[in-house]
């Protein structure tokens, strides 16, 4: 699943979203054929770990080799779940399951497809590995993988030279200490940007069509809910949208993102998306001195016309193909509902309640036990105060 990240229009930053898996069916596990092919992935792993780049030859293609070479790998391993028969050799689906070292706390799934051919004497060998059907690609299948490595994070980009990457290391390693400052440490502290070439790259990235993240700075990818054994999120970069903020822009942009790095655990179905949007902007924006007015200038627009919102942001108003001056507004409701909860009850109990509504696990009710039991508050109390803060702030 991806997280949801946040939209930036001129004068405004955006950004985190999930996405899902589906499975296959195939032949029996005892055909022997699988089995076999079985044997070759697990020769052909162990070889990409070793750095063994014969061995790894000896089992088929090495395309892929060459683009993870600079790809820092703690495990890598396939499962066959189907193998189906071709005239000349056969294909094959297959779980990835793979760890990067140093940052993912389990392995990373990734469904794949496989070709393979069949020699003379009967052995298997890979001649391709492509993202199964309806699943986003890896970065490796965008070309040869560069990697640069800051001190919280890791910046992994598609065109084989590490130029560029730097900067976004600098702005990650800057966000991860701001993030604690403000959620705490009990989180990996450690972030993973991946860098495509473009729009199209990070739409295929994210398994979605490029329409959905025209005008998205960054996403970030992972599993929502408090298991505590989710892999390291992916923070995702539409480099065309990223690269037309000014510096101050770009690092809220990867603060947000590292803000929902952060806050996984936390985030569960009961987390509605004004509160994990705008926690992620509050912390984005922390120390930066940018006036509400300049930070939210739509909503601030709408309350000089005197169309002060009646009620906090739904769930739909976060849709990345809605109207951009609603998406907007809906994601400057959420940061302010957050800065109100920082200004009036204080930082600390903002992370209160954030964790509380998650702690819930569901929808229905979370919201409103959270205010009763952290803020002493209802809902209708804390809407209109909501609504007065919008009015003192941008009016």
């Amino acid at each position: 699943m991806a997280g949801r990240g946040r939209a930036w229009s001129i004068g405004a930053v955006g950004l985190g979203l999930l996405l899902p898996l589906a499975g296959c069916a195939g032949k029996p596990a005892g055909d022997p054929a699988r089995a076999e092919v079985q044997r070759v992935l697990d020769r052909r792993s162990a070889a990409l770990l070793d750095h063994d780049e014969a061995a790894y030859g000896a089992t088929g293609t090495r395309t892929q080799y060459t683009r993870l070479r600079a790809l820092p790998l703690a495990s890598w391993a396939y499962k066959v779940t189907a193998l189906r028969r071709t005239g000349s050799g056969a294909t094959a689906d297959a779980d990835l399951r793979y760890r990067v070292a140093g940052y993912d706390r389990a392995p990373v799934d990734a469904r794949r497809t496989l070709t393979l051919g069949r020699t003379a004497d009967g052995h298997w060998y890979v001649t391709a590995d492509k993202p199964a059907r309806k699943t986003g690609q890896q970065l490796w299948d965008q070309g040869t993988v560069a990697a640069v490595r800051g001190a919280h994070s890791l910046v992994l980009g598609a065109d084989g030279s590490a130029a560029g990457l730097e900067s976004y290391a600098r702005l990650a390693d800057r966000a991860v200490p701001a993030v604690s400052g403000a959620w705490g440490t009990r989180w990996s502290r450690r972030v993973v940007v991946l860098v495509p070439r473009s729009l199209a790259g990070m739409a295929a990235l994210l398994g979605s069509p490029e329409a959905d993240y025209r005008g998205i700075a960054a996403v970030t990818t992972g599993e929502a809910g408090g298991s505590g054994t989710a892999p390291a999120d992916r923070v995702v970069v539409n480099p065309e949208a990223y690269a037309v903020l000014g510096d101050l822009g770009k690092q809220v942009v990867l603060t947000h993102e590292t803000a929902h790095v952060a806050t996984r655990a936390d985030t569960t179905a009961a987390t509605p998306l004004w509160l994990s949007e705008g926690y992620a902007d509050w912390v984005g924006y922390l120390g930066t001195g940018r006036a509400p007015e300049e930070a939210a200038p739509e909503l601030a627009r709408a309350v000089r016309d005197g169309e002060t919102p009646d009620a906090l942001p739904g769930d739909k108003d976060f849709g990345f193909t809605s109207e951009p001056t609603k998406l907007a507004r809906a994601y400057e409701g959420g940061w302010l509902a957050c800065r109100m909860i920082a200004d009036q009850w204080g930082a600390t109990r903002l992370g209160a309640f954030y964790r509380a509504v998650g702690a819930h696990g569901k929808r229905a009710g979370a919201v409103e036990e959270a205010l009763k039991k952290v803020l002493g508050t209802t809902p209708e109390a804390f809407t209109a105060r909501w609504r007065d803060y919008l009015e003192a702030q941008l009016g």
